[in-house]
């Protein structure tokens, strides 16, 4: 049974996409089978890995208004070991789609779990919103991962994505539990970096993964030319960086 995760954060340019592109090539490069889902209009997690989000026949736009099933969306070993459910701008036009719909908040949810026990994870890439697709990605979700950017206002917005995490634990998905935040764009040539570690560990009851996601110039490169970060240039302290991210999820799962 496959676990679960759903990286989350209202913020836009926090390196959400960039932490779900990579965090799915790494699994799969440590031989995890991994499904990709893209739950984000703007379709650069699908672009990310390869995929042309405007060459796809079918996408999560088509699974979620009942166009499509499943298997007709999937695009099987878009790397190894890695499977995709692409997007593109089409899924902006959704939310007006399900309005009246019944059971909306679980479209997703009832469409993988036809197909989770194939795979030993599954990362779902969310809109930088906390909008219908988000609350679907979060029914779907075993966990949620946050990636926080180490800047000034990294705790804002935090609380109000936790709230929402409740709110959706409360009234649709008792079992969604807090996976972790992840630090990015870390910069060790600035203090600021540092203290905002240092803040968000002192007022965050969460777990916090010890990897810490650099700024890379490398890493930014990557998804222009439509490949994960350990492909793209696997000797780069990005690249490094997301393996040991993807070594930490792993053992998480082994713990429990």
């Amino acid at each position: 049974m496959g676990r679960i995760i759903a990286v989350a954060n209202q913020k836009g340019g926090v390196g959400k996409t960039t932490t779900s592109i990579n965090l799915s090539s790494c699994l799969a490069a440590k031989g995890k089978k991994v499904l990709a889902i893209d739950m984000d209009p703007q379709g650069n997690m699908t672009s990310g890995l390869g995929i042309d989000k405007d060459g796809v026949e079918k996408t999560v736009y088509d699974l979620i208004i009942g166009q499509a099933t499943i298997e007709e969306v999937l695009c099987k070993e878009a790397l190894e070991n890695l499977d995709v459910l692409p997007t593109n701008i089409d899924l902006s036009g959704a939310e007006i789609e399900l309005i009246g719909v019944e059971n909306k908040e679980f479209i997703i949810r009832d469409e993988v779990n036809k197909i989770r026990d194939n795979y030993d994870f599954v990362i779902i890439d969310c809109p930088p919103s906390l909008s219908m697709l988000t609350i679907n990605a979060m029914t779907t979700a075993d966990t949620v991962l946050v990636p926080i950017q180490c800047e000034y206002y990294a705790l804002e917005g935090l609380s109000q994505l936790i709230h929402t995490i409740e709110l959706v634990r409360e009234r649709l998905n008792p079992l969604l539990e807090m996976e972790g935040v992840v630090f990015t764009m870390y910069d060790a040539r600035t203090n600021l970096s540092l203290q905002v570690v240092e803040n968000v560990k002192d007022n965050l009851q969460q777990r916090i993964y010890k990897t810490i996601i650099p700024r890379n110039i490398r890493l930014a490169e990557a998804p222009s030319h439509g490949l994960p970060i350990n492909i793209y240039d696997p000797k780069s302290t990005g690249a490094e960086s997301y393996m040991l991210l993807a070594d930490e999820v792993i053992a998480r799962e082994e713990e429990e």
